[in-house]
């Protein structure tokens, strides 16, 4: 028996309703479960066996959900630039729309319910892994990943990051929508049966969805067996002095942690003004490491800086340096500072300087992943014809090539500790984060700056990206934002402290010091080759069982 292909109006309310779901899966809506459904609701959209169709509602699905995801790119820019990215990202929806439909029809998909989940899964997840990496070095916002920071299987990224993550949120999506339609036709069955309803079923096609049920179940439950690191205290504890502290914990195996300082210094203005006054971000900042000094001088090994906490490079403005020298004098420890510099060839850098007191910078991390039409603009001359938005970015930034990691002296004289620093929203790229603790990072900090998003939903993404990749890491982590959201996150995700949206704030943490490599760093790039590479198998055993097929090959009904 093979399944009834959707109505074409049906097709449309499922691709629209699925990325809305989708789109509730993330921050701030939060609702995690409803990535599961969303993936079964785009498979049920799918259900077509026309290519050209299939794109359309793929391409639907996408901007459904990206639309409303991406609301941040409005806040920040205007309603065009907006659109485009958006747009952009469910382009490649509405490629695996038309891949689906020539995938589905290999010989030996035929009649496999486990292995249609299995395909579709594969492909959806290669089709993530491609949007991160292309255009422009790609976009990895809206990773299925991402939605399952707080989850049992977001667990998974400690063996195989988010690539893992993904695989299993899409393959139990697809069992679910497997099982929903076994239940759909047991119900017909007793229908046309001339039952009353309840009264009997089709035992058959019952036991196969419960039996499909309880195998999703176990995929997405699965990752709860993974060793994590967990923490000593899972909340804050107290220092004698009566200061509260964020233990982001401790594990028998590693030696030693660090104590560390963040300043959210805020801005008086929300939105695209933020920064208009360059001198009262500066001053928040040394306001506040000034109010960590009164509590905690000479007990700190570094003080965190958001990016952008200093606009103005302090490498260039005397009074900047100065200011920083008597901020880090009576903290007692270096300041991480987030700065702009622009070389006498042009371009600017976004750089994380570590300025000790009368040192001036002992470290340095220029940001290796600046974001197009961001922070550079690409094909300008081109793009002006259709936004003079283009014209907000003066000076395009320039890709660091040094390693993304600082090494701060230990205050105790026990040797340097390696902090990696990924900025701002090259916390989404995997292969940043993971090359940071391929190169000695014992410890991950973000700094960002959300001030341009106003009050959306882009620093609640951020920082569900930042809990993922401490489980891929196993690195105590931290979150620093010129605004909000900062926080503290354990290495196994969990955030023992967070700050509001445009509110200043400082804290203490105290982060474990940990060399261990997961394996989801040691296997580096493969888990996406792999996943890329069954893909375009995929791909051809489809095409090559479509070939000569009388009309194509529709999807039958698993068993």
């Amino acid at each position: 028996m093979r399944l009834r292909e959707p109505s074409r109006l049906l097709s449309l309310f499922l691709a629209v309703t699925g990325g809305l779901v989708l789109w509730a899966a993330f921050p701030d809506a939060g609702a995690w479960p409803a990535a599961f459904v969303a993936v079964a609701v785009l498979y049920w959209a799918l259900g077509r066996d026309h290519a050209w169709w299939n794109a359309l509602m793929g391409l639907l699905f996408g901007l459904a959900f990206f639309l409303p995801h991406l609301w941040w790119a409005h806040e920040s820019t205007e309603t065009v630039p907006w659109i485009a990215v958006a747009g952009v990202e469910a382009l490649f929806l509405a490629g695996f729309g038309a891949l689906w439909t020539w995938v589905r029809r290999a010989r030996f998909l035929r009649r496999r319910g486990w292995r249609l989940a299995a395909a579709f899964a594969v492909l959806y997840v290669a089709v993530e892994q491609w949007r991160a990496e292309i255009p422009f070095g790609g976009f990895p916002w809206g990773r299925l990943a991402w939605a399952m920071a707080p989850t049992p299987t977001g667990r998974a990224a400690w063996l195989g990051g988010t690539v893992a993550v993904s695989l299993l949120v899409a393959f139990a999506g697809v069992l679910l929508a497997l099982a929903v339609a076994a239940l759909v036709r047991a119900a017909g069955r007793t229908s046309r049966a001339g039952t009353t309803p309840g009264a009997r079923t089709a035992p058959r096609e019952v036991g196969h969805a419960v039996g499909v049920l309880t195998l999703g179940a176990m995929v997405a439950l699965a990752p709860l067996l993974l060793p994590l690191p967990t923490s000593a205290s899972a909340g804050p504890v107290r220092t004698p002095e009566g200061q509260e502290v964020y233990d982001a914990g401790s594990d028998v195996a590693e030696q030693g942690t660090l104590w560390v300082g963040a300043v959210q210094g805020n801005v008086g203005e929300p939105g695209l003004g933020a920064f208009a006054n360059r001198a009262e971000v500066l001053n928040n900042h040394l306001e506040g490491t000034y109010t960590l000094a009164g509590d905690f001088a000479g007990e700190l090994d570094v003080v965190l800086w958001p990016e952008n906490g200093s606009d103005l490079d302090p490498q260039t403005a005397p009074d900047v340096a100065r200011g920083l020298d008597a901020a880090a004098t009576a903290v007692g420890a270096p300041i991480l500072v987030g700065a702009q510099e622009f070389p006498e060839t042009g371009g600017r850098y976004n750089v994380s300087l570590l300025w000790q007191a009368g040192q001036g910078v002992i470290g340095r991390y220029a940001k290796q992943h600046p974001a197009p039409f961001g922070e550079y603009i690409p094909m300008r001359s081109v793009l002006r014809l259709l936004s003079d938005q283009v014209d907000r970015v003066t000076t395009d930034m320039i890709a660091g090539v040094n390693p993304p990691y600082v090494d701060v002296p230990s205050r105790l004289g026990q040797g340097d500790y390696r902090l990696g620093t990924v900025i701002c929203f090259e916390v989404a790229y995997d292969e940043i984060v993971r090359d940071a603790v391929r190169q000695g990072a014992q410890v991950l900090v973000v700094p960002t700056n959300n001030a341009s998003f106003g009050f959306t939903a882009e620093s609640t993404q951020q920082l569900a990206m930042s809990r993922v990749q401490a489980i891929t890491t196993g690195r105590a982590t931290v979150q620093i934002s010129t605004v909000g959201v900062s926080g503290v996150i354990t290495p196994d995700g969990t955030v023992v402290r967070r700050s509001g949206l445009f509110t200043a704030d400082e804290f203490v943490a105290n982060l474990p010091l940990r060399s261990t490599v997961t394996p989801a760093v040691a296997a580096g790039y493969w888990p996406g080759w792999v996943v890329g590479g069954l893909a375009c198998v995929l791909v051809v055993a489809g095409v090559v069982g479509g070939i000569g097929a009388r009309g194509g090959v529709r999807e039958a009904a698993p068993r």
